[in-house]
């Protein structure tokens, strides 16, 4: 294996470290927090973060040799942050109707909705071993989603958070697109359109801010599970691709389980337990492939 494909599995990883925060401590804030200023914030925070550290760069004469993002680039940016204000109200919705266990993990559903969608619409390849790999997480996602098995009733909550991977999905594919380019860039134009776009819904809506802290904790949490996420997630794509990315990133879902189950005491059900062992399963064959 090249230097260059370990340093990106590397940043995936560390990608996908950092991006596990989210779900455990997003439930907790969500008690004082309105879910759509929740997720206004946490882009908001993730650009404004990076946007400083650029700031910072240039007071310290950092040269960067990255390319600018152009107009042929217009809709591939329009759609990552469009996508990107679906996907976290769709996930603060969820994280309220379910444990943040289930949310954490339910988010390797991820992988899937990016896989197929690189797969169908922008003709990556994907092995029988990816594809298994798939298959797997998807059963899983189905055992966490059925509420009741014996009349099969689906948790509302799961199924927003299966929304937010499918936007994810896409969102991912887009940035690939542009992934080529300055991420510092990509991350600042999609934490602020994203952040002020969800803002002014939930204006619209009559959510209300929170007091000052609420809101730097919320701002915070987006600039390290968001911002820093996102930057080392688009340097991992450019050797990766879209899909090889999103199997890597999949163990965030599993260390916010783990987060989750330990800071809110939560007892895992069995249906957990076997998804658990399922997507175990695929994840390995992914990140294996």
């Amino acid at each position: 294996m090249r230097v260059r494909e370990k340093t990106a599995i590397f940043m995936a990883i560390l990608a996908a470290a950092l991006y596990a925060l989210n779900s455990p401590i997003s439930k907790l804030l969500l008690s004082q927090i309105p879910t759509t200023i929740m997720a206004g914030l946490l882009y908001l925070g993730a650009g404004c973060g990076l946007l400083i550290v650029r700031i910072v760069q240039k007071k310290f004469g950092v040269i960067t040799t990255e390319k600018s993002l152009s107009k042929k680039d217009a809709p591939y940016t329009a759609g990552m942050v469009l996508l990107d204000i679906a996907a976290p109200i769709c996930l603060m919705i969820g994280l309220t109707m379910t444990t943040a266990a289930n949310a954490a993990l339910l988010n390797n559903f991820e992988i899937v909705a990016t896989s197929m969608i690189a797969t169908f619409a922008f003709k990556e390849h994907i092995s029988k071993r990816l594809l298994a790999a798939i298959s797997l997480v998807t059963l899983a996602s189905i055992v966490l989603t059925v509420e009741d098995s014996s009349s099969f009733q689906f948790s509302l909550g799961s199924v927003f958070i299966l929304l937010a991977c499918v936007c994810w999905g896409f969102e991912n594919n887009c940035t690939r697109m542009i992934s080529h380019k300055d991420p510092l860039e990509i991350v600042v134009i999609k934490g602020l359109g994203s952040g002020i776009g969800s803002l002014l819904i939930a204006f619209t809506l009559g959510e209300h801010l929170p007091g000052f802290k609420l809101v730097l904790c919320a701002m915070l949490l987006g600039f390290v599970a968001y911002g820093l996420s996102i930057f080392f997630y688009i340097y991992a794509q450019r050797t990766l691709g879209a899909a090889k990315t999103s199997t890597y990133y999949a163990v965030a879902p599993f260390i916010g389980a783990a987060l989750s189950l330990v800071i809110f005491r939560e007892l895992p059900t069995v249906g957990f337990l076997v998804a658990l062992l399922i997507m175990g399963a695929g994840t390995y064959l992914a990140a294996t492939d």
